[in-house]
C-alpha cells in the first residue's frame, strides 16, 4: 500500500469522525432532556431506598411530584423528620416537626395460646390463606397467621416470627408501610414510636367467642376504659383501642386487663 492510498484512507476515516461527530451533537440537540435541577437536588436529599412507602415508583418518582407540588415534602417515611426539613429548605417552605411512625402488629397469641380449626399444609405465604377455609387454621379469624410474608418484604429486616406470631424492631422499622400492604388480616398499622402501650389483639368478637379461640384475646370487658385516668381507652365492637395522643403512660390499662392483651413496647 502506497503512501496516497494511506492519506485517502485516513482522510475518509477523519471525515466519517467529523460527520458522526457532528450527527451525534444535532441528535443531542434535538433530543435532549432537560434536567429539572429541583428534583435533582430533592431526589439527592432523599434516602434512597425505593421502598415505595411514600405511594410512589421509589425515590425518583417521589422527587418528581415534589418538585411539581404534587406531594408534600415529608412524604418520605423512611427519611421522617429529617430528610423532610432538607426538603422543606430546597422547596422553601417549612415543615414542622413529625413525630416518628413504627409498624405494630395487633396481635400477641403464640402458638400455644390458639386453637387451630384444622391442621395446614401447603404455601407457607399469608397471602395464600385466603384461599384456605376461614381464612387459616387459626380459630381466630383475626389472628396473626405466622408465616412471615410480612418479614419477607419488610427491607429493613425489622420483622421477625416468634413462636407463630409476627414482632416488630422498632429500632429497625422505618414505617414504610409494606408489611400493612401484605398483611391479610389487616392486622399491622402505624403507631407513634414514642407509644408505650398498645392494644396486641384485633378480634371484634363478643367476649365468650373469643375465650374459645384465644386465652389471650380481648374480650371487650371495658376494665381498660373504667381505669384510664385520662380517658384515653375505648371499646368499640368488643375490641380496646387506645389513643395515644391522650395516653400518658400511665399503664393503668396493662395492669388491670384481665387477659393481658396490652402490650408495653
Amino acid at each position: 500500500m502506497d503512501a496516497l492510498s494511506v492519506l485517502k484512507a485516513l482522510a475518509i476515516v477523519g471525515a466519517l469522525g467529523i460527520f458522526v461527530g457532528i450527527f451525534l451533537g444535532i441528535g443531542g440537540i434535538i433530543f435532549k432532556v432537560e434536567v429539572n435541577e429541583l428534583e435533582e437536588k430533592v431526589l439527592k436529599a432523599l434516602p434512597g431506598n425505593n421502598c415505595g412507602g411514600c405511594g410512589f415508583p421509589g425515590c425518583q418518582g417521589l422527587a418528581a411530584a415534589i418538585a411539581a407540588g404534587k406531594a408534600e415534602v415529608d412524604k418520605c417515611p423512611v427519611g421522617g423528620a429529617p430528610v423532610a426539613k432538607k426538603i422543606g429548605e430546597i422547596m422553601g417552605v417549612e415543615v414542622e416537626a413529625g413525630e416518628r411512625k413504627v409498624a405494630f402488629v395487633a396481635c400477641h397469641a403464640h402458638t400455644d395460646e390458639f386453637e387451630l380449626d384444622y391442621e395446614y399444609s401447603g404455601v407457607e405465604d399469608c397471602r395464600m390463606l385466603g384461599f384456605v377455609p376461614n381464612g387459616g387454621p387459626k380459630s381466630c379469624n383475626f389472628g396473626c397467621l405466622g408465616y412471615g410474608t410480612c418479614a419477607s418484604v419488610c427491607p429493613f429486616d425489622a420483622i421477625t416470627v416468634e413462636d407463630g406470631v409476627a414482632k416488630v424492631d422498632k429500632d429497625k422499622c422505618r414505617a414504610c408501610g409494606k408489611c400493612i400492604e401484605v398483611c391479610p388480616k389487616h392486622l399491622i398499622s402505624l403507631i407513634p414510636y414514642s407509644a408505650k402501650y398498645a392494644v396486641a389483639c384485633s378480634n371484634t368478637e363478643k367476649g365468650p367467642v373469643v375465650m374459645k379461640e384465644c386465652s389471650v384475646g380481648c374480650i371487650g370487658c371495658s376494665l381498660c376504659v373504667k381505669n384510664c385516668p385520662h380517658d384515653a381507652v375505648k371499646v368499640e365492637n368488643f375490641n380496646a383501642t387506645i389513643d395515644q395522643e391522650k395516653c400518658q403512660k400511665c399503664g393503668a390499662c396493662k395492669e388491670k386487663c384481665p387477659k393481658k392483651v396490652i402490650e408495653e413496647l
